[in-house]
């Protein structure tokens, strides 16, 4: 039994599908950066004093 260990270059079709699946994933990781940045720099500082969580309640002795 004599096995062909000669390496076949590739196919036209799997060179293009290398180059979009790179580009798509790149679109997604930019995404995601974008989407994490914007989470970090909205939950860092409020973006003014009367930003408050819905549910947010003044505890005895604060004034509004």
């Amino acid at each position: 039994m004599v096995l062909n260990m000669s390496i076949h270059p590739e196919h036209e079709i799997h060179t293009r599908r290398k180059g979009r699946n790179m580009a798509v994933g790149l679109i997604l990781g930019g995404l995601i950066a974008m989407t994490f940045s914007v989470t970090i720099v909205k939950l860092s500082v409020p973006q003014n004093e009367n930003s408050r969580a819905p549910n947010f309640s003044l505890s005895a002795g604060e004034d509004e």
